[in-house]
């Protein structure tokens, strides 16, 4: 069965109103709602004291209605005594500024105080839920690191040296970090602290591991909740939001590990022509993480009220994306919220039930929608293509200043992925440290930093077909410049010798493109695919082959026309097909009619439309 619901926040309504929802629920065949997400200030009204009358109220009302429930543990948003009452709770900014109560996930990740009130809160909500028949599944925080994805206090800093002292000597983080640059050396872990302002660029080794320091802080605190759940139920899926592929603070693969199941918040722009590729990235990235099925746990029926400029979802544009949730491994289809508020921050937020009620194109969408998916099953897909994707790489690409401020992580790996969704070509994400041998291709958009050697080496002695992008090869885990030239590690592998690297005035263009990037390669073994200005190269060793693209392009089509022996499905701009072992998903995320050939037929695709057709 597909889950299908909403954040539901009966809080704002009153009662009347939550008998009206169980109705309309049903008619629009809600299965589940993710209940109790901001909940804390009402269920601990002061310290030590709790009120569960109206969640008692909600669990078995939504029971009674057949309605399942992922509780939420309410940690996300602490209640204003907390923030008052302790000093450490509330985080501050790099310049040791207090970000101040009054919004949401406004807490520091170390924080005593924070961890302690939020371990009690939890302890209190699974004892009292764990065995209520309305409980399906468990939500973690929300959303962790949107809004405070870093904190620069005391607190941190002291628990900082601690995590230091855990990995290094002293002399190691003197070593790692380059301290006898600048005159930064250390001679005590007390005098180190976090990278606050400064009058000039902080040290890049130290930026780059408090970045790794508050990824595990915040990941704390998912595990402090996750075990006090697991003792209580530990056969049930428990699960915490992730943001989308440009949510750059936490390693989600190494979150992910422990995770029972992968969600997601999906909120495509609508004014970026491309927005559905980089929405159908990040479905495969999420299905990745565990190569298991996830949950779409928020998206937008209709408008979004953050953004500067907020337009309306176009008619069936709504179930299209919930359809492509589907088509790239979803199990789940979710919004936030189930009835629009009509006050706070979010009240121009669009909800299942909007402030004009049940007569409303969105309603009726979204009704429809539930009719659909409660015929439907999650589907199962195979891809033979994989890119590497490396958090630590990201956090140390983009540091600035270097070379130069383009070179953005996600750009380059979306430039790369664009190709085989244009291509209709399935792919699945890999990260440091998994098997590559089950792909025939695989491709890294970027190695900056390299630390998978070993594992690149074996995948293409073995006959893997190894493609990597340019300025790979930089630097070490430490951030360190290798000292026996770029991509020495793996020269033997890719038959050249990365000599330099040239960041052009002003972007040119030759026979594969536009770019704005070259490597300076020299060759030594491999062969030469391409030599006008930028080179690709093409190196056979083993029972394989690495290709080098010593280039940074803006659509790598041709240049992986001249490497991808895979055929793909045929389709126009704006339309995908995606093959699951239970259904072909025809999908046009363009306001034009389309028609498709597909198996010897044609299909008709009306403006935002789909076709699924059964396996």
């Amino acid at each position: 069965m597909i889950i299908y619901g909403a954040d539901y926040n009966p809080e704002q309504w009153s009662k009347d109103v939550w008998l009206e929802d169980m109705t309309l629920m049903k008619e629009c065949k809600v299965n589940m709602v993710n209940l109790n997400i901001f909940g804390w200030a009402l269920l601990e009204p002061s310290e030590g004291v709790y009120d569960f009358s109206m969640l008692d109220e909600m669990m078995d009302l939504l029971y009674e209605n057949k309605i399942s429930v992922d509780l939420a543990t309410a940690t996300a948003a602490q209640p204003a005594w907390l923030s008052m009452k302790y000093e450490d709770v509330l985080p501050k900014d790099k310049h040791m500024n207090t970000v101040w109560h009054g919004s949401r996930q406004t807490y520091c990740p170390n924080s005593s105080h924070y961890r302690l009130r939020a371990k009690l809160l939890v302890e209190a909500i699974v004892k009292r839920y764990h065995k209520h028949p309305a409980l399906k599944m468990w939500h973690v925080n929300n959303e962790y690191s949107d809004h405070t994805s870093i904190c620069y206090c005391d607190t941190c800093a002291e628990k900082f040296r601690v995590w230091l002292k855990g990995k290094y000597s002293l002399e190691e983080v003197n070593e790692r970090w380059g301290t006898a640059f600048w005159s930064q050396r250390y001679y005590s872990f007390s005098h180190i602290i976090p990278p606050r302002h400064t009058a000039a660029d902080p040290n890049p080794g130290l930026v780059l591991d408090y970045k790794r320091f508050m990824s595990e802080s915040t990941y704390e605190l998912f595990l402090m909740e996750y075990d006090i759940i697991k003792a209580y139920t530990p056969d049930m899926t428990v699960t915490s939001n992730f943001m989308g592929n440009d949510n750059k603070p936490l390693d989600y693969y190494k979150w992910a590990k422990k995770m029972d199941l992968v969600s997601w918040d999906s909120y495509p722009d609508p004014l970026d022509s491309r927005a559905y590729m980089k929405n159908a990235l990040t479905h495969d990235l999420m299905r990745s993480y565990k190569k298991q099925a996830f949950v779409l746990m928020e998206q937008a029926p209709d408008q979004v009220n953050w953004r500067s400029k907020n337009p309306n979802k176009e008619p069936n544009e709504m179930i299209l994306y919930s359809m492509q949730a589907l088509a790239h491994g979803g199990k789940g289809v979710m919004f936030f919220q189930w009835r629009q508020s009509l006050k706070g921050a979010e009240k121009f937020h669009s909800g299942m039930v909007p402030h004009n009620g049940t007569e409303t194109k969105t309603y009726r969408e979204v009704k429809a929608l539930g009719h659909i998916l409660s015929s439907m099953k999650e589907d199962d897909f195979k891809a033979s293509v994989a890119i590497y994707f490396d958090y630590d790489n990201w956090w140390a690409l983009e540091y600035e200043p270097g070379p130069s401020a383009d070179m953005k992580y996600m750009d380059i790996v979306r430039d790369y992925y664009a190709y085989f969704y244009d291509n209709n070509i399935p792919v699945d994400f890999v990260f440091n440290g998994e098997t590559l041998e089950d792909y025939d291709y695989v491709l890294v958009p970027n190695a900056y930093m390299l630390h998978d050697e070993g594992v690149f080496k074996d995948y293409v002695k073995k006959g893997g077909q190894l493609i990597m992008g340019a300025f790979s090869g930089i630097v070490d885990e430490s951030d360190t410049v290798f000292s026996k030239g770029y991509m020495s590690s793996l020269s033997d592998v890719f038959g050249i010798k990365v000599l330099g690297y040239h960041v052009l005035k002003e972007t040119k263009s030759n026979l594969l493109g536009h770019y704005s990037w070259k490597d300076e390669v020299k060759v030594l073994t491999a062969d030469l695919l391409f030599d006008d200005d930028v080179l690709i190269t093409k190196n056979s060793t083993g029972h394989g082959n690495a290709y080098y693209i010593g280039g940074r392009f803006d659509d790598y089509s041709k240049v992986l026309d001249e490497i991808i022996k895979i055929k793909g499905y045929d389709s126009d701009e704006g339309v995908s097909v995606r093959v699951g072992k239970k259904y072909v998903y025809l999908l046009n995320f363009t306001g034009l009619h389309k028609s498709l050939d597909f198996e010897g037929i044609n299909y008709k695709l009306q403006p935002y439309g789909y076709k699924i057709i059964h396996l």
